[in-house]
């Protein structure tokens, strides 16, 4: 296999390193779901080792090279990919290099990184506290600028969504042995991890406060990610035995945490691949298939807004989710009923207005 075929966890590129000497480092040059960036070799040939797929298609391509480079990195640094803004996705796409730290003997000056985004310069919060917590104790620079390395360690693509979303077993390893060593268990056996506190705009579960009450009275702690550190939600997730879950990118930090003797539920909100790659994340990394409730009615969406699934607020058969949690085990009681018309035109309402929806 070549690097020029998409990463896979069990075999190929993604598990190997290429050094490169006076590399040259083209960050984009503007926004777009296909960018042309990344990494070219002393004599200007690009380096496909460095590029960052999702399924079965590079998002970072060929550039062109640059007339002219003036920054320079001297040194011996890593190359850590395409740094990304959305959690789910920084979570996924920006780490999976982070594994060759665990293969390089000799010492490295830093990891270097473009981002999606050409007009951001800095790494936010969460992306600051991810890297003290995997142990980085490395300069982290975002590259603005063709810049020329000295010498640069290119790592295959170990993580990301695809195949790949299974993470190679150097990746796993490499959590399971230095992810946040110091946080311990703490919270309840039972949890729900919740969209309802999120902006409507995110995407969610039509009228998922009632889905709470129902949860919650089955002893769920209900447990909204976005209000907590980092340190507490891997806290939760590795205290809890049983997660109920929206479909949602809190549960790539849940597979990261890598819990034992855990069972997880994901309750699907949208019609979207996304949740077969959220399943194989879980299933990799906490070595317990996730189960899957799909009890979709209608998917919702505001009129002139952007048609991607994950923006989209789901109608769901609470009868359906209640019945597949208590022949699972989830809950004792799932004799549940659904929402009214009334009930969902006022949760629709308090959304705004502009709502659309399609079977």
């Amino acid at each position: 296999m070549t690097c020029s075929a998409k990463p896979l966890s069990t075999s190929g590129w993604s598990e190997s390193i290429v050094t490169l000497r006076h590399a040259t480092v083209v960050p984009p040059t503007q926004s777009g779901f296909v960018q042309a960036c990344g990494v070219m070799d002393a004599k200007g040939q690009y380096c496909h080792h460095g590029a960052t797929w999702r399924k079965h298609r590079a998002l970072t391509i060929e550039p062109d090279m640059p007339e002219q480079v003036t920054n320079t990195l001297p040194g011996q640094w890593l190359w850590g990919g395409t740094m990304r803004s959305h959690f789910g996705h920084f979570l996924t796409e920006s780490t999976g290099r982070l594994w060759a730290l665990d293969e390089i003997e000799e010492p490295i000056a830093g990891v270097v990184f473009t981002h999606k985004c050409p007009r951001t310069k800095h790494l936010n919060g969460f992306q600051k506290r991810f890297f003290d917590l995997m142990g980085v104790n490395l300069p982290i620079h975002v590259l603005k600028a063709p810049t020329r390395v000295e010498r640069l360690l290119v790592p295959g693509q170990g993580l990301g969504l695809g195949e790949i979303s299974a993470g190679t077993s150097k990746v796993r390893r490499q959590f399971a042995s230095r992810f946040a060593p110091t946080v311990t268990p703490d919270g309840p056996e039972k949890l729900y991890i919740s969209r309802s506190r999120l902006s409507p705009e995110l995407g969610s579960i039509l009228g998922e406060t009632y889905l709470e009450e129902l949860l919650a009275r089955e002893g769920y702690e209900i447990f909204h990610p976005q209000a907590h550190s980092l340190e507490v939600q891997i806290s939760r997730y590795r205290a809890a035995r049983h997660v109920i879950a929206a479909d949602g990118s809190a549960l790539h930090l849940l597979a990261m945490a890598m819990p034992r003797d855990q069972r997880v539920a994901i309750i699907a909100r949208r019609n979207s691949t996304a949740i077969d790659l959220l399943v194989r994340h879980v299933k990799a990394f906490v070595e317990t298939p996730p189960l899957v409730i799909h009890a979709i009615k209608k998917e919702w969406r505001r009129g002139g807004a952007s048609k991607r699934k994950r923006f989209s607020v789901g109608e769901l058969s609470f009868a359906d989710i209640g019945n597949t949690l208590q022949a699972k085990g989830f809950v004792s009681n799932g004799a549940w009923a659904d929402m009214s018309e009334q009930s969902i035109r006022v949760s629709l309402t308090d959304r705004g207005s502009g709502w659309l929806h399609s079977c």
